[in-house]
Protein backbone atom coordinates (compact mmCIF):
# COMPACT_ATOMS: atom_id res chain seq x y z
CA UNK A 1 0.00 0.00 0.00
CA UNK A 2 1.33 3.43 -0.96
CA UNK A 3 0.95 6.35 1.44
CA UNK A 4 2.01 8.86 -1.19
CA UNK A 5 -1.55 10.10 -1.80
CA UNK A 6 -1.95 11.16 1.82
CA UNK A 7 1.55 12.65 1.97
CA UNK A 8 0.86 14.75 -1.12
CA UNK A 9 -2.43 15.96 0.37
CA UNK A 10 -0.63 17.05 3.54
CA UNK A 11 1.99 18.90 1.50
CA UNK A 12 -0.74 20.73 -0.40
CA UNK A 13 -2.27 21.81 2.90
CA UNK A 14 1.13 23.01 4.07
CA UNK A 15 1.61 25.05 0.93
CA UNK A 16 -1.82 26.67 1.35
CA UNK A 17 -1.17 27.58 4.99
CA UNK A 18 -3.91 25.14 6.05
CA UNK A 19 -1.92 22.34 7.71
CA UNK A 20 -3.00 21.67 11.28
CA UNK A 21 -0.51 20.40 13.84
CA UNK A 22 -0.87 19.59 17.52
CA UNK A 23 0.84 21.62 20.23
CA UNK A 24 1.83 20.17 23.60
CA UNK A 25 0.62 21.82 26.80
CA UNK A 26 2.30 21.07 30.12
CA UNK A 27 0.25 21.44 33.28
CA UNK A 28 -3.37 22.37 33.94
CA UNK A 29 -5.64 24.63 31.87
CA UNK A 30 -4.83 27.77 33.84
CA UNK A 31 -4.46 31.37 32.72
CA UNK A 32 -0.77 30.64 32.10
CA UNK A 33 0.48 27.35 30.67
CA UNK A 34 3.70 25.90 29.30
CA UNK A 35 3.29 25.45 25.54
CA UNK A 36 5.98 23.45 23.76
CA UNK A 37 8.22 24.24 26.75
CA UNK A 38 7.58 28.00 26.99
CA UNK A 39 5.28 29.87 29.37
CA UNK A 40 2.43 31.66 27.59
CA UNK A 41 -0.82 33.40 28.45
CA UNK A 42 -3.66 31.06 27.45
CA UNK A 43 -6.29 32.90 25.39
CA UNK A 44 -7.86 30.04 23.47
CA UNK A 45 -9.37 27.73 26.08
CA UNK A 46 -13.11 27.16 26.60
CA UNK A 47 -12.49 26.78 30.34
CA UNK A 48 -14.52 29.98 30.78
CA UNK A 49 -15.05 29.87 34.55
CA UNK A 50 -11.58 28.49 35.30
CA UNK A 51 -12.96 25.32 36.89
CA UNK A 52 -10.76 22.78 35.09
CA UNK A 53 -8.27 22.71 37.99
CA UNK A 54 -10.67 23.71 40.79
CA UNK A 55 -9.89 21.83 44.03
CA UNK A 56 -13.53 20.80 44.52
CA UNK A 57 -13.68 19.12 41.11
CA UNK A 58 -10.32 17.41 41.63
CA UNK A 59 -11.36 16.12 45.05
CA UNK A 60 -14.70 14.83 43.76
CA UNK A 61 -13.01 13.11 40.83
CA UNK A 62 -10.39 11.44 43.02
CA UNK A 63 -12.87 10.39 45.69
CA UNK A 64 -15.21 8.81 43.14
CA UNK A 65 -12.33 7.07 41.39
CA UNK A 66 -11.18 5.53 44.68
CA UNK A 67 -14.72 4.31 45.39
CA UNK A 68 -15.94 3.25 41.93
CA UNK A 69 -12.78 2.69 39.88
CA UNK A 70 -11.44 4.30 36.72
CA UNK A 71 -13.92 2.99 34.15
CA UNK A 72 -17.57 2.05 33.69
CA UNK A 73 -16.88 -1.18 31.82
CA UNK A 74 -19.35 -0.95 28.96
CA UNK A 75 -22.29 0.95 27.57
CA UNK A 76 -25.08 1.57 30.05
CA UNK A 77 -27.50 -0.71 28.17
CA UNK A 78 -25.00 -3.55 28.58
CA UNK A 79 -23.53 -3.23 32.08
CA UNK A 80 -26.00 -0.80 33.66
CA UNK A 81 -25.94 2.80 34.77
CA UNK A 82 -23.60 3.61 37.61
CA UNK A 83 -25.07 5.56 40.50
CA UNK A 84 -23.13 8.70 39.62
CA UNK A 85 -24.50 8.68 36.07
CA UNK A 86 -28.05 8.78 37.38
CA UNK A 87 -27.18 11.35 40.05
CA UNK A 88 -25.64 13.66 37.46
CA UNK A 89 -28.57 13.29 35.06
CA UNK A 90 -31.03 14.10 37.85
CA UNK A 91 -28.97 17.16 38.75
CA UNK A 92 -28.75 18.30 35.13
CA UNK A 93 -32.50 18.00 34.57
CA UNK A 94 -33.08 20.01 37.75
CA UNK A 95 -30.53 22.61 36.60
CA UNK A 96 -32.17 23.00 33.18
CA UNK A 97 -35.73 22.70 34.51
CA UNK A 98 -36.70 19.61 32.50
CA UNK A 99 -38.19 16.19 33.19
CA UNK A 100 -35.11 14.17 32.31
CA UNK A 101 -31.54 14.29 31.05
CA UNK A 102 -29.15 11.90 29.34
CA UNK A 103 -25.35 11.85 29.38
CA UNK A 104 -23.20 11.51 26.27
CA UNK A 105 -19.44 11.12 26.00
CA UNK A 106 -18.78 14.41 24.18
CA UNK A 107 -20.61 17.32 22.59
CA UNK A 108 -20.04 15.86 19.13
CA UNK A 109 -21.51 12.52 20.18
CA UNK A 110 -24.49 14.29 21.77
CA UNK A 111 -25.45 16.38 18.75
CA UNK A 112 -24.99 13.52 16.30
CA UNK A 113 -26.88 11.12 18.57
CA UNK A 114 -29.79 13.47 19.34
CA UNK A 115 -30.51 14.35 15.72
CA UNK A 116 -29.98 10.84 14.40
CA UNK A 117 -32.01 9.35 17.24
CA UNK A 118 -35.07 11.59 17.03
CA UNK A 119 -35.41 12.59 13.36
CA UNK A 120 -35.93 10.52 10.23
CA UNK A 121 -36.69 10.55 6.49
CA UNK A 122 -40.19 12.04 6.82
CA UNK A 123 -39.00 14.86 9.10
CA UNK A 124 -37.57 18.32 8.46
CA UNK A 125 -34.71 19.99 10.35
CA UNK A 126 -34.29 23.76 10.08
CA UNK A 127 -30.64 24.52 10.83
CA UNK A 128 -28.75 27.82 11.20
CA UNK A 129 -26.05 28.20 8.53
CA UNK A 130 -23.32 28.67 11.17
CA UNK A 131 -24.29 25.76 13.39
CA UNK A 132 -21.47 23.59 14.74
CA UNK A 133 -20.07 20.80 12.56
CA UNK A 134 -21.51 18.19 14.92
CA UNK A 135 -25.02 19.51 14.21
CA UNK A 136 -24.34 19.41 10.47
CA UNK A 137 -23.17 15.80 10.71
CA UNK A 138 -26.12 14.87 12.93
CA UNK A 139 -28.50 16.33 10.36
CA UNK A 140 -26.89 14.22 7.65
CA UNK A 141 -27.05 11.02 9.68
CA UNK A 142 -30.71 11.59 10.57
CA UNK A 143 -31.70 11.26 6.88
CA UNK A 144 -34.22 14.04 7.49
CA UNK A 145 -34.75 16.82 4.99
CA UNK A 146 -32.43 19.65 6.08
CA UNK A 147 -33.37 23.26 5.38
CA UNK A 148 -30.51 25.66 6.14
CA UNK A 149 -31.47 29.24 6.96
CA UNK A 150 -29.11 32.27 6.91
CA UNK A 151 -27.35 32.95 10.19
CA UNK A 152 -29.80 34.27 12.83
CA UNK A 153 -32.23 35.32 10.07
CA UNK A 154 -35.64 34.44 11.50
CA UNK A 155 -37.51 36.30 8.75
CA UNK A 156 -36.04 34.04 6.09
CA UNK A 157 -36.57 31.04 8.36
CA UNK A 158 -40.27 31.84 8.55
CA UNK A 159 -40.50 32.09 4.74
CA UNK A 160 -38.81 28.71 4.44
CA UNK A 161 -41.23 27.20 6.94
CA UNK A 162 -44.17 28.59 4.99
CA UNK A 163 -42.76 26.97 1.83
CA UNK A 164 -42.37 23.60 3.58
CA UNK A 165 -45.80 23.57 5.23
CA UNK A 166 -47.88 22.30 2.25
CA UNK A 167 -45.79 19.11 1.95
CA UNK A 168 -45.29 18.46 5.66
CA UNK A 169 -45.37 14.79 6.64
CA UNK A 170 -43.52 14.27 9.90
CA UNK A 171 -41.89 16.18 12.74
CA UNK A 172 -40.21 19.55 12.37
CA UNK A 173 -37.24 20.66 14.47
CA UNK A 174 -35.39 23.98 14.63
CA UNK A 175 -31.80 23.50 15.79
CA UNK A 176 -29.36 26.26 16.66
CA UNK A 177 -26.25 26.98 18.66
CA UNK A 178 -27.11 29.08 21.70
CA UNK A 179 -23.74 30.85 21.57
CA UNK A 180 -22.02 30.43 18.21
CA UNK A 181 -18.58 29.10 18.97
CA UNK A 182 -16.57 31.00 16.35
CA UNK A 183 -18.40 34.35 16.44
CA UNK A 184 -19.53 34.54 20.06
CA UNK A 185 -22.95 35.91 19.08
CA UNK A 186 -26.22 34.58 20.46
CA UNK A 187 -29.12 32.86 18.72
CA UNK A 188 -32.33 34.96 18.67
CA UNK A 189 -34.15 32.52 20.92
CA UNK A 190 -37.34 34.57 21.56
CA UNK A 191 -38.01 34.75 17.82
CA UNK A 192 -37.21 31.05 17.37
CA UNK A 193 -39.58 30.17 20.21
CA UNK A 194 -42.36 32.14 18.51
CA UNK A 195 -41.78 30.25 15.25
CA UNK A 196 -41.64 26.85 16.92
CA UNK A 197 -44.92 27.54 18.70
CA UNK A 198 -46.63 28.86 15.57
CA UNK A 199 -45.54 25.92 13.41
CA UNK A 200 -45.83 23.21 16.11
CA UNK A 201 -42.26 21.99 16.02
CA UNK A 202 -39.42 21.21 18.42
CA UNK A 203 -36.64 23.63 19.32
CA UNK A 204 -33.18 22.26 20.12
CA UNK A 205 -30.45 24.56 21.45
CA UNK A 206 -26.80 23.51 21.53
CA UNK A 207 -25.74 25.53 24.56
CA UNK A 208 -22.22 24.19 24.84
CA UNK A 209 -20.77 27.71 25.09
CA UNK A 210 -23.62 29.22 27.14
CA UNK A 211 -24.12 26.69 29.93
CA UNK A 212 -22.44 27.90 33.09
CA UNK A 213 -21.69 31.33 31.57
CA UNK A 214 -24.94 33.10 30.68
CA UNK A 215 -28.00 33.91 32.76
CA UNK A 216 -28.24 34.92 36.40
CA UNK A 217 -27.91 31.29 37.48
CA UNK A 218 -25.52 30.20 34.73
CA UNK A 219 -28.23 28.06 33.15
CA UNK A 220 -27.35 29.31 29.70
CA UNK A 221 -28.66 31.15 26.69
CA UNK A 222 -32.26 30.22 27.44
CA UNK A 223 -32.05 31.79 30.89
CA UNK A 224 -30.37 34.88 29.42
CA UNK A 225 -33.31 35.36 27.04
CA UNK A 226 -35.93 34.34 29.63
CA UNK A 227 -37.27 31.39 27.65
CA UNK A 228 -35.87 28.27 29.34
CA UNK A 229 -39.24 26.41 29.52
CA UNK A 230 -39.87 27.01 25.81
CA UNK A 231 -36.79 25.06 24.68
CA UNK A 232 -37.59 21.40 24.08
CA UNK A 233 -34.05 20.04 23.97
CA UNK A 234 -31.20 21.63 25.95
CA UNK A 235 -27.86 20.23 24.81
CA UNK A 236 -24.79 21.20 26.83
CA UNK A 237 -21.30 20.08 27.68
CA UNK A 238 -19.41 19.41 30.89
CA UNK A 239 -16.08 20.17 29.20
CA UNK A 240 -16.18 23.95 28.78
CA UNK A 241 -17.41 26.28 31.55
CA UNK A 242 -18.02 23.25 33.78
CA UNK A 243 -14.35 22.32 33.58
CA UNK A 244 -14.65 18.57 33.01
CA UNK A 245 -15.66 16.23 30.21
CA UNK A 246 -18.75 14.82 28.55
CA UNK A 247 -22.06 16.23 27.38
CA UNK A 248 -25.79 15.92 27.95
CA UNK A 249 -29.25 16.63 26.64
CA UNK A 250 -32.11 17.66 28.92
CA UNK A 251 -35.74 17.61 27.88
CA UNK A 252 -39.08 15.75 28.08
CA UNK A 253 -38.84 12.21 29.41
CA UNK A 254 -40.45 10.73 26.28
CA UNK A 255 -37.66 12.19 24.12
CA UNK A 256 -34.95 11.03 26.53
CA UNK A 257 -36.40 7.50 26.54
CA UNK A 258 -36.52 7.59 22.75
CA UNK A 259 -32.83 8.48 22.64
CA UNK A 260 -31.96 5.63 25.01
CA UNK A 261 -33.57 3.30 22.47
CA UNK A 262 -32.49 4.95 19.21
CA UNK A 263 -29.36 7.10 19.60
CA UNK A 264 -26.43 5.15 18.20
CA UNK A 265 -23.73 7.29 19.83
CA UNK A 266 -25.32 6.56 23.22
CA UNK A 267 -26.16 2.91 22.67
CA UNK A 268 -22.78 1.86 21.28
CA UNK A 269 -20.41 3.84 23.55
CA UNK A 270 -18.85 2.90 26.87
CA UNK A 271 -20.27 5.37 29.38
CA UNK A 272 -18.33 8.14 31.12
CA UNK A 273 -15.91 7.15 33.90
CA UNK A 274 -17.43 7.64 37.37
CA UNK A 275 -14.82 10.23 38.34
CA UNK A 276 -15.87 12.40 35.39
CA UNK A 277 -19.50 12.27 36.50
CA UNK A 278 -18.54 13.19 40.07
CA UNK A 279 -16.56 16.18 38.82
CA UNK A 280 -19.62 17.27 36.83
CA UNK A 281 -21.73 17.22 39.99
CA UNK A 282 -19.14 19.31 41.83
CA UNK A 283 -19.03 21.82 38.97
CA UNK A 284 -22.82 22.23 38.99
CA UNK A 285 -22.71 22.96 42.71
CA UNK A 286 -20.25 25.78 42.02
CA UNK A 287 -22.06 27.17 38.97
CA UNK A 288 -25.38 27.10 40.80
CA UNK A 289 -24.01 28.89 43.88
CA UNK A 290 -22.42 32.15 44.99
CA UNK A 291 -18.97 31.27 43.68
CA UNK A 292 -20.37 30.67 40.22
CA UNK A 293 -22.13 34.02 40.30
CA UNK A 294 -18.88 35.79 41.28
CA UNK A 295 -16.94 34.07 38.51
CA UNK A 296 -19.54 35.03 35.90
CA UNK A 297 -19.44 38.65 37.04
CA UNK A 298 -15.64 38.65 36.88
CA UNK A 299 -15.76 37.13 33.40
CA UNK A 300 -18.04 39.92 32.21
CA UNK A 301 -15.73 42.57 33.68
CA UNK A 302 -12.75 41.03 31.90
CA UNK A 303 -14.70 40.87 28.65
CA UNK A 304 -15.54 44.57 28.89
CA UNK A 305 -11.91 45.41 29.60
CA UNK A 306 -10.57 43.34 26.70
CA UNK A 307 -13.09 44.57 24.14
CA UNK A 308 -12.53 48.22 25.09
CA UNK A 309 -8.78 47.82 24.58
CA UNK A 310 -9.09 45.97 21.28
CA UNK A 311 -11.79 48.29 19.92
CA UNK A 312 -9.40 51.25 19.78
CA UNK A 313 -8.12 49.90 16.46
CA UNK A 314 -9.95 46.64 15.68
CA UNK A 315 -13.59 45.78 14.84
CA UNK A 316 -14.76 43.84 17.89
CA UNK A 317 -18.21 43.54 19.43
CA UNK A 318 -18.17 45.69 22.56
CA UNK A 319 -21.86 45.00 23.30
CA UNK A 320 -21.68 41.20 23.35
CA UNK A 321 -21.95 39.03 26.44
CA UNK A 322 -20.10 35.83 25.58
CA UNK A 323 -16.39 35.27 26.41
CA UNK A 324 -15.62 34.58 22.73
CA UNK A 325 -13.98 37.49 20.88
CA UNK A 326 -13.31 36.90 17.16
CA UNK A 327 -10.87 39.20 15.36
CA UNK A 328 -11.32 38.76 11.61
CA UNK A 329 -8.06 38.40 9.63
CA UNK A 330 -9.62 37.19 6.34
CA UNK A 331 -6.95 34.86 4.91
CA UNK A 332 -5.03 31.88 6.33
CA UNK A 333 -1.44 33.11 5.86
CA UNK A 334 -1.67 36.40 7.83
CA UNK A 335 -3.82 34.66 10.42
CA UNK A 336 -1.28 31.98 11.19
CA UNK A 337 1.61 34.44 10.96
CA UNK A 338 -0.06 36.59 13.60
CA UNK A 339 -0.78 33.57 15.80
CA UNK A 340 2.87 32.43 15.60
CA UNK A 341 4.19 35.93 16.38
CA UNK A 342 1.91 36.22 19.40
CA UNK A 343 3.08 32.85 20.67
CA UNK A 344 6.67 34.07 20.41
CA UNK A 345 5.63 37.05 22.57
CA UNK A 346 4.10 34.73 25.17
CA UNK A 347 0.43 34.91 24.15
CA UNK A 348 -1.35 31.79 22.88
CA UNK A 349 -4.20 32.83 20.55
CA UNK A 350 -5.36 30.25 18.07
CA UNK A 351 -5.79 31.09 14.39
CA UNK A 352 -9.01 29.70 12.93
CA UNK A 353 -9.21 28.74 9.25
CA UNK A 354 -11.60 26.88 6.90
CA UNK A 355 -13.32 24.50 7.15
CA UNK A 356 -13.97 25.60 10.74
CA UNK A 357 -15.07 29.00 9.40
CA UNK A 358 -16.14 30.02 5.87
CA UNK A 359 -13.60 31.09 3.26
CA UNK A 360 -12.54 34.70 3.70
CA UNK A 361 -13.43 34.81 7.40
CA UNK A 362 -10.24 33.52 9.06
CA UNK A 363 -9.76 34.94 12.52
CA UNK A 364 -7.89 35.05 15.77
CA UNK A 365 -10.34 33.58 18.27
CA UNK A 366 -9.73 35.06 21.70
CA UNK A 367 -11.48 33.35 24.61
CA UNK A 368 -11.49 34.61 28.18
CA UNK A 369 -11.48 32.87 31.56
CA UNK A 370 -12.66 34.25 34.87
CA UNK A 371 -9.17 33.55 36.24
CA UNK A 372 -7.35 35.86 33.81
CA UNK A 373 -5.59 38.88 35.31
CA UNK A 374 -6.44 42.35 33.95
CA UNK A 375 -2.79 43.37 33.40
CA UNK A 376 -2.17 40.24 31.33
CA UNK A 377 -5.17 41.01 29.14
CA UNK A 378 -4.08 44.61 28.63
CA UNK A 379 -0.65 43.44 27.45
CA UNK A 380 -2.23 40.82 25.19
CA UNK A 381 -4.61 43.35 23.64
CA UNK A 382 -1.68 45.66 22.90
CA UNK A 383 0.26 42.84 21.22
CA UNK A 384 -2.77 41.81 19.13
CA UNK A 385 -3.24 45.37 17.94
CA UNK A 386 0.47 45.59 17.07
CA UNK A 387 0.68 42.38 15.08
CA UNK A 388 -2.46 43.13 13.06
CA UNK A 389 -1.13 46.60 12.23
CA UNK A 390 2.02 45.14 10.64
Amino acid sequence: MSLETWQNALERLRGEGMLRQLKTVSGAQRDHIRLDGNEVLLLCSNNYLGLADHPALIEAHCRATMQYGTGSGASRLVSGSMTLHRDLEDRLSQFKGTESALLFNAGYAANVGILQGLMGPDDVIFSDSLNHASIIDGCRLSQARVVVYPHRDTHTLQRLMVQEAPVRKGQWLIVTDGVFSMDGDLAPLPELVALKNHYDCLLMVDDAHGTGVLGDGGKGTGEYWGCMPDIDLHMGTLGKALGGFGAFVAGPDVLIQSLINRSRSFIFSTSLPPGVAAAGLAALDIVDGEEGRRRRLQLQKLRSLMTRCLATSLPVDTDGVSPILPIITVDPEPTMRASAWLQDQGVFVQGIRPPTVPEGSCRLRVTLMATHQPDDLLRAADLIRRVLAL
